[in-house]
């Protein structure tokens, strides 16, 4: 009795890609690293401690982390590393997110229909 929409199913390639994204972004200081990212632009490791109540080395790691799900990404600036936000991989999450929202909003569609059938 349920039709499914394959066009809409999440394909496991979009899952596995958007699983380093996800992990990356579960930690609340990587979230706020992203945050002021996206909200001041890019910035050194010294303005990223500024104000996060959290190591220098604890920073650079976040960010490794971040960079190596691709989120973030360093340029060399002089002797300094300047970070700076990618966002082609928070698209592609967002565009695993969407199906997912299709799929759920597909799902109570049938749901209702079946209810309101009954």
């Amino acid at each position: 009795m349920s039709a499914k929409r394959p066009s809409a199913e999440v394909p496991e390639s979009g899952l596995k890609s958007s699983a380093p994204i996800f992990a990356a972004l579960g930690d609340v200081t990587r979230l706020r690293l992203v945050a002021r990212l996206c909200a001041d632009g890019p910035m050194s490791i010294a303005r990223l401690t500024d104000g996060a109540g959290v190591t220098r080395q604890a920073i650079t790691k976040h960010l490794h982390v971040l960079s190596d799900a691709g989120v973030v990404r360093s340029l060399r600036h002089g002797r300094e590393s300047i970070w700076e936000l990618d966002p082609r991989q928070l698209e592609e999450a967002r565009r695993c997110l969407d199906r997912i929202s299709q799929q759920w909003d597909e799902s109570l569609g049938r749901l209702k229909l079946l209810v309101e059938d009954s």
